[in-house]
């Protein structure tokens, strides 16, 4: 079930690793980096809930959550075609809104996936799962310009952009495609119990006007779990889109000394970037099975705080290191991190949801994810100008360890989440009972878990 994030995450690595040397090369300058990367956020906050609330709603012959990946990754994958070959710097923009609308579009149901079809206990591991096929994912993504320069690939686009970098996006859409194709065809999903009774009420609260209200019920209705993870994603996420948007452009100009980014010295940079960005994904997956442990030996909020320390401590080292094999040694620190980051507070939260309601609870949860991103992309470049100085070539490094000291931020606030555990069997059938959108019984994960019928008024 979790396969397709190998596709969706190979998607978001080649943009990251990739899309701001791409704007520089098409002509923006660094302080004009930081707006050129809203769409991701943006699209993010959205589509994200909407498409939550909608799949909750849904059934068809694929299922509930599964047209949505499949819709998402066609898009996405033409996106992905045709990004390389963008001649211009809006052009590239307005692809990147594209991709990044269609990626969620497939990314948020899969979150609601997971949850539907494991029972309480299983979650943990079914978040590090993902964990796991998402660094594998990210990891041929970040490695493949690298991969081709080695095997003699040269030249770049009438544009500027490097061959290598064409190549890996469109091989990129091949696999994306062919990855969620194979969740959608190899798994399935119960439908709902009683379906009259569900279509009656689907047909009943239909429309957007019921859409939105159940998106705004859910912000207005949030566990006190999730407003406390809010506050550590904010965070989190702010230190990641530092990281994302200035440490590939940092390896060129601090670790390889590169000025001009039309330079061959700047673009060996950026491979290496890329490339240390493979080492913190295949750390991601190597590390993932290990969390479960580790959270049973301490807790789920203890192993998620070490995490993000070992993230910070990476970013910030990189403000020490001349060397570009001891970049390899920081990423260590943020593939730990990231492995954390895309688990632990997925399973908390779980934990904290009613069971009817996972998709549209998960979309709005992407808020605290989008919201300090919209954020850095709206600010970030004014603050370059006003501390750093725009022509300052030092300032996308004084970013970078601006995100290490986000992190670490957020690890002191983990230590405030209050963790309820796997939801109890009460709570789920509580979460039945007051689902507004679907009728009691009709959710995943009924069928395995055998709640609702051990409860007699149900």
């Amino acid at each position: 079930m979790s396969f397709g994030f190998l596709g969706i995450q190979f998607g978001w690595g080649l943009q990251l690793a990739n899309m701001s040397a791409i704007y520089q090369r098409l002509g923006a300058s660094p302080d004009e980096v930081p707006i050129l990367w809203l769409a991701a956020p943006m699209t993010g906050l959205l589509v994200q809930p909407i498409v939550g609330a909608l799949s909750d709603r849904t059934w068809t012959r694929l299922g509930r959550r599964r047209p949505y990946f499949l819709v998402g990754a066609i898009l996405s994958s033409i996106a992905l075609f045709f990004m390389p070959t963008s001649t211009t710097l809006w052009m590239a923009a307005a692809l990147l809104w594209i991709l990044d609308a269609s990626i969620n579009v497939s990314m948020e149901p899969f979150r609601a996936f997971v949850a539907d079809k494991l029972n309480a206990s299983q979650r943990t591991a079914g978040f590090v799962m993902q964990s796991f096929f998402i660094g594998i994912g990210a990891s041929l993504a970040n490695a493949l310009p690298y991969i081709f320069s080695r095997m003699g690939v040269t030249g770049t686009t009438a544009s500027g952009i490097p061959l290598t970098v064409k190549y890996s996006f469109q091989m990129g859409a091949v696999v994306f495609l062919l990855a969620v194709l194979w969740t959608v065809f190899t798994t399935s999903e119960a439908p709902p119990e009683d379906m009259e009774a569900f279509e009656h009420e689907r047909r009943h609260r239909s429309g957007p006007g019921a859409l939105f209200a159940e998106i705004a019920g859910a912000v207005r209705d949030m566990p006190r779990t999730m407003k406390q993870l809010a506050v550590v994603q904010f965070f989190t996420w702010l230190g990641l889109f530092c990281m994302w948007m200035f440490y590939v452009p940092t390896v060129a100009t601090h670790v390889f000394g590169a000025t001009d980014p039309q330079s061959e010295q700047f673009a060996r940079g950026i491979e290496w970037g890329g490339l240390t960005f493979a080492v913190y994904s295949i750390v991601t997956f190597a590390v993932a099975f290990a969390l479960p442990v580790v959270a049973r030996a301490t807790s789920r909020k203890a192993t998620h705080a070490l995490a993000l320390i070992c993230g910070g401590v990476g970013l910030l080292s990189v403000a020490v290191i001349h060397d570009r094999y001891l970049l390899l040694m920081a990423m260590v620190g943020v593939g730990i991190a990231w492995a954390s980051i895309l688990s632990m507070p997925f399973a908390i939260l779980a934990g904290a949801l009613p069971a009817n309601r996972m998709g549209v609870y998960m979309g709005v949860f992407n808020f605290f994810i989008v919201i300090p991103e919209i954020l850095a992309a709206l600010f970030f470049g004014r603050i370059i100008r006003g501390v750093f100085g725009a022509d300052n070539p030092n300032a996308s490094l004084y970013m970078v360890m601006v995100g290490g000291v986000c992190m670490l931020v957020a690890a002191a606030c983990v230590t405030l989440v209050h963790d309820a555990g796997d939801a109890s069997d009460d709570d789920v059938i509580g979460g039945d009972a007051h689902e507004p959108l679907t009728v009691q019984g009709s959710v995943q994960p009924v069928p395995s878990s055998g709640l609702i019928d051990r409860d007699p008024n149900s």
